[in-house]
């Protein structure tokens, strides 16, 4: 304002005045009229101010609205973006919390006594053979009998192949020693479903044979199915977790999705597990731990973890002594370890860069066996055995 008022000031026109000398004096004649400018001028200077501070308060207070309405609509969306920010910090936090209390729950007290730490690498495969039924048969899986204790199928081989389209299957093939599965000799053959659409009948690439019995996925179902070699009975369990993946909802991709691999079932030293996803956890892997309860003949399901690896971003998993452990596509003759998922801490690693030689594209299945220490492959038609090595430490 002082600025505009020194402006207008200095911008008044000057008058030059006409006098004439007595003694010693000059003497003019002044227009009294011409000294009303500064009064006038400065009383209308003032006035033009005080409009002028009026419109510039006017104006100010509209910028103030507008900025105000403009700041508000910002922090709006701000908040409803810090709403969501938070909505998902806190939905990390529970999945966190849920996957600690997993971890304490029911854990054995010898958990980390039994295990073996941590895969450092994976050998070329020590064992490589066509499947008996042939290559054809691309999907399936296959291995040794993986509970220690067991006594009647302690040095047995198995192979179950997805006889129906690459995604159903209803039998197993036994081999009670490994010189016997390389001859492809001295088998049994169990049936466990009457048809292919059978509700105890296999679907997907996911089976693992633990004790006296097959576990597997059942046939379009969220359910866990156990087949008892000896009574030649089935018994499942229901999953959990909100909208589980089923027929061909989940299944393992990266490169080239495997029809119907929804639901795998692994074993390892701490017993039997089952992986897949949920919409409930955005299509992302979830471990659940299996129990057979031998005294109510019951297959139960005791713990469950979510992790947070997008399960079709995997080309398969598998389990080592609580740790999952999830591979992905290299090129034709090579498969990665690159994730792992520790269920004893809760910890996550996908930093890992484990080479997993094969001799076909696809992998149909992985499985580990604690028995030896190998991990299995059906790899297109080809079965594949490789020996895994460790570190002594956890995630």
């Amino acid at each position: 304002m002082l600025q505009l008022l020194l402006l207008l000031l200095l911008s008044s026109t000057s008058q030059r005045v006409s006098g004439y000398k007595k003694a010693n004096a000059c003497v003019c004649q002044l227009n009294s009229t011409m000294w009303v400018f500064p009064a006038q001028k400065f009383k209308y200077v003032l006035e033009e101010v005080h409009t002028c501070e009026e419109s510039l308060n006017n104006l100010q207070e509209e910028v103030r609205t507008h900025v105000y309405a403009l700041l508000l609509h910002k922090h709006v969306n701000k908040m409803q973006t810090i709403d969501t920010l938070n909505m998902k910090t806190v939905k990390e936090k529970l999945r966190y919390l849920k996957n600690n209390v997993e971890t304490c729950k029911s854990i054995p007290k010898d958990f980390r006594g039994m295990c073996v730490g941590l895969i450092t690498n994976i050998s070329d495969p020590i064992t490589t053979k066509v499947s008996p039924h042939g290559k054809s048969y691309v999907s399936g899986s296959w291995g040794k009998q993986a509970q220690k204790e067991s006594e009647g199928q302690k040095n047995s081989y198995w192979v179950q192949p997805l006889l129906s389209s690459h995604i159903w299957g209803n039998t197993v093939r036994l081999y009670q020693t490994y010189e016997d599965f390389m001859a492809s000799t001295n088998h049994r053959e169990f049936t466990f479903a009457s048809s292919y659409s059978h509700p105890s009948t296999n679907e997907g690439p996911n089976a693992v044979l633990y004790g006296e019995a097959l576990y597997y996925h059942c046939y379009r179902s969220a359910d866990v199915c156990r087949y008892d070699l000896e009574a030649n009975e089935v018994k499942r369990v229901t999953l959990p977790g909100t909208g589980v993946g089923f027929n061909n909802k989940f299944p393992y991709c990266y490169y080239d999705c495997r029809l119907n691999s929804d639901v795998d079932v692994e074993a390892d030293e701490t017993g039997l597990w089952a992986l897949y996803a949920t919409l409930g956890n955005h299509g992302n892997l979830v471990i659940s731990r299996l129990v057979w309860d031998s005294e109510v003949k019951s297959l139960n399901v005791t713990q469950t973890w979510e992790t947070r690896l997008f399960k079709k971003a995997a080309s398969n998993a598998f389990m080592v002594c609580g740790v999952m452990y999830a591979t992905r596509y290299v090129n034709e003759y090579r498969e990665e370890v690159f994730y792992a998922f520790d269920t004893a801490t809760g910890k996550e690693d996908n930093s890992l860069a484990i080479p997993l030689e094969k001799v076909a594209k696809g992998v149909a299945s992985l499985s580990y066996n604690p028995t030896n220490k190998q991990i299995y492959m059906y790899n297109d038609g080809y079965l594949l055995a490789y020996q895994a090595h460790f570190r002594s430490e956890a995630l």
